[in-house]
């Protein structure tokens, strides 16, 4: 008996890897190789485009740890969160370091935790029982978390060797962001560690534009590189798996309509199947999106996230300060005034549009 999926978890929005996953050979392929190279990785694009479910598709989840990134961390504080996920506990120490700042102590999580006095200056140290009946001895450390070699020398005394995952890297401020891509390099020159650092942004080489000496010590995934035929192949596993076959004119209006956008495609099959009043996969090969007005759908599945853009133009109009002639708004305009294919083919000429 074949497998009952229902509609939403085919089409629709998942915390796990898409029912309906179509591998890239550009895009999977890649960051396959790049992970074989041991370099620091950016999976990076737009919002909805495939960059966690890349990660899931090529990466064990016993390859790696995750962070999911704040919009309030330091260097400090996103240093720690990441000693945390690689099994230390964190607390603050009475010590500061040069800066002024509070040290943190970190120990290593365990079974069996027994105090212990060591023979260096009598400072505590643990014992920690492990599963083969041997015991392994921890002092634990106190260092300075803005410090990235404090935070390499915690994770050697681990033997941490896993991927370090930072997902919502475009959330952290953006001196965050900057102040890391200073630690990423020391962690290339003096560690094995590697990160996958995911992020919503179309620049290839954001990092490497924060600190030049990034260049070929970072490799860069786009995932914005969906093809007509990438994505038709993701309605033709959805429709497999639902045993649904969507018209012709359909997949191919929805193609030409979708802006490249494998969320668009995948919230508009969604939402003609359930017009169709299909939930699940269907015991008979059902026909679906005959007669659909695509560009309403289309429209439909934008629309949800209208008001994200509009607030964006908003602000890019109003722009950083009052000047004479607010050029923000006159470009706004032009951008409004074009056509997508106006958009798409080059430069504007915002004569033309004024």
């Amino acid at each position: 008996m074949e497998a009952i999926h229902t509609v939403d978890a085919v089409f629709g929005v998942s915390r796990d890897l898409p029912l309906n996953y179509v591998s890239r050979d550009n895009v999977d392929g890649k960051l396959v190789d790049s992970l074989a190279r041991q370099q620091h990785i950016v999976i990076y694009g737009s919002s909805k485009q495939g960059k966690t479910s890349l990660r899931k598709h090529c990466l064990q989840d016993s390859d790696y740890v995750v962070v999911a990134c704040q919009n309030k961390w330091s260097l400090s504080e996103l240093h720690s969160a990441v000693l945390k996920e690689c099994g230390f506990t964190i607390r603050q120490s009475t010590e500061k370091s040069v800066s002024g700042k509070h040290k943190v102590v970190a120990e290593v999580e365990g079974k069996a935790k027994i105090p212990l006095i060591s023979e260096a200056g009598g400072k505590a140290a643990y014992e920690y029982e492990k599963e083969t009946g041997s015991t392994d001895t921890h002092v634990p450390l106190e260092l300075d978390p803005d410090d990235t070699n404090d935070i390499i020398r915690a994770l050697a005394e681990i033997d941490f060797s896993k991927y370090i995952v930072l997902e919502d890297f475009h959330y952290l401020p953006d001196d965050t962001q900057k102040d890391f891509s200073f630690a990423l390099k020391t962690f290339h020159e003096k560690s094995r560690i590697s990160f996958v650092i995911v992020g919503v942004w179309r620049e290839e080489n954001r990092l490497i534009g924060f600190n030049g000496d990034l260049t070929d010590r970072v490799l860069s995934v786009d995932v914005d590189t969906w093809t007509g035929d990438s994505l038709a192949a993701v309605i033709e596993a959805g429709g497999h798996l639902l045993n649904v076959q969507f018209d012709r004119g359909f997949v191919a209006d929805l193609l030409q309509r979708c802006f490249d956008s494998v969320h668009i495609v995948q919230e508009a099959c969604r939402r003609a199947c359930r017009d169709a009043g299909i939930m699940q996969t269907q015991p008979d090969l059902a026909e679906v999106g005959a007669g659909v007005d695509i560009a309403a759908l289309v429209s439909g599945v934008v629309d949800e996230q209208a008001a994200r853009y509009r607030g964006f133009l908003n602000r890019f109009a109003d722009g950083f300060q009052e000047t004479d002639l607010e050029m923000p708004k006159w470009v706004i305009y032009a951008l409004l005034c074009s056509t997508v294919e106006q958009l798409g083919s080059g430069p504007i000429d915002v004569r033309g549009a004024i």
